[in-house]
């Protein structure tokens, strides 16, 4: 009898890294059920390179940013799961989903200040909250921080400030749930070619020239050099990685 493939939870993958998360955890024979925020044909578009892995896939709606829906969200999860996988539980969470607001720390209005801290802590803090009661012991929870909070660029103060929160929640979470076998960790992106703050380093050449002068590899990162790391802390070769921060950014401004 074949072992029984392990699930992934991804949000906001539906494009960005998340996707290529997706498609990452997918090449590692796992399978994926992940989150869209309102881009129904870019998730229909995700699952179907999804599946060309050879992984079973799902996806559901999720506004992570107002944590009043994830109960009926894990209603529908539990649901999903049942219907397409055979099964009630999952192996992993990565909490991927997240926006950028540009604004300097004297220009930030109290409603980008809670629009950063609602999406990338609260929103990840109860999601996970809430998953643990249907997640397999020995599996792991993956946070997306930045390299926002080691380096300083212009105009991300309160991203920044809510990606820390990410980190030092990840501490906790892996001290709490060692017991169960989850490892939690944090991944930190430096500057990657995605559609992140409107494409910015991807389309720009000269800041994408810049950049590249500013990192020990050479070059600015890509969706690949994310999606592999997440997707090798989902294996058992990663189980004994735990309450890491591990910035995935080619030696960014060292």
């Amino acid at each position: 009898m074949s072992e029984k493939k392990k699930i992934a939870l991804v949000t906001g993958a539906s494009r960005g890294l998340g996707k290529n998360m997706a498609i990452n955890l997918a090449k590692k024979g796992i399978n994926v059920i992940f989150t869209y925020q309102s881009k129904k044909e870019d998730a229909i578009q995700t699952a179907k390179e999804i599946e060309k892995y050879g992984a079973h896939t799902a996806f559901l709606q999720l506004d992570v940013k107002n944590i009043h829906n994830i109960p009926l969200f894990f209603k529908n999860l539990e649901n999903c799961l049942k219907d397409n996988f055979q099964t009630d539980r999952i192996d992993y969470l990565i909490n991927n989903a997240g926006i950028g607001e540009y604004a300097t720390f004297a220009e930030t209005t109290e409603e980008q200040f809670d629009s950063m801290f609602n999406i990338h802590i609260k929103g990840a803090y109860f999601l996970s909250q809430s998953a643990l009661k249907m997640m397999n012991n020995g599996g792991g929870i993956i946070n997306i921080s930045s390299g926002l909070t080691r380096f300083y660029t212009q105009g991300y103060a309160a991203y920044a400030a809510a990606k820390g929160a990410v980190e030092i929640l990840t501490k906790y979470q892996a001290a709490e749930l060692g017991s169960r076998g989850i490892r939690v960790n944090v991944v930190a992106p430096g500057p990657i070619e995605t559609d992140f703050g409107g494409g910015v380093v991807r389309d720009n050449k000269d800041l994408n020239q810049i950049i590249s002068s500013q990192t020990a590899l050479g070059r600015v990162g890509l969706p690949d050099d994310i999606g592999s790391i997440i997707a090798f802390l989902c294996t058992d070769e990663a189980r004994w990685i735990n309450a890491q921060r591990i910035e995935v950014s080619g030696g960014y401004y060292l």
